[in-house]
């Protein structure tokens, strides 16, 4: 699965996209998937990706799939890389512990940056900094 994941990046990279996530359905035959870039993501991009992974997949690789699907992040994209929480500095997230800090697991705040593999980010008004191998989930939790 990790040379799928690896094959893919590559090839979304190659066009110019970032690859947010791939989502494998549980019996392989699923494949979902989630890129960006800085300008956004629309249906054109959506077809020309998943155009290019069809091909790829089913004829350069012979990998065996029912479905293929390509699709935007959204607004509360998860967010995965270090990468992610640099450029999201400023943005409000929604970020979920593996191990409870000070009593708490769920944290709802203003990202504040990325440094030796801490994440601060501001929870009412306090800043918080949590080790990155300590984040379970997270993602853009945008007000609406």
């Amino acid at each position: 699965m990790q040379d799928l994941h690896a094959l893919v990046e590559r090839s979304v990279n190659g066009l110019g996209y970032e690859m947010v996530d791939l989502e494998v359905s549980s019996r392989g035959k699923s494949l979902r998937l989630f890129i960006d870039k800085p300008e956004g993501v629309n249906i054109d991009d959506c077809v020309l990706v998943s155009n290019q992974l069809g091909n790829l997949l089913a004829v350069e690789h012979d990998i065996d799939y029912d479905r293929l699907e390509v699709s935007s992040p959204g607004l509360d994209r998860v967010l995965k890389k270090d990468a992610d929480f640099v450029r999201f500095t400023g943005e409000r997230a929604q970020v979920k512990l593996r191990v409870p800090m000070e009593g708490r697991k769920n944290f709802v705040g203003i990202l504040r940056g990325l440094e030796q593999g801490e994440l601060s980010i501001e929870c009412d008004d306090l800043v918080q900094k949590i080790a990155l191998t300590n984040i379970d989930k997270a993602r853009l939790a945008p007000v609406f």
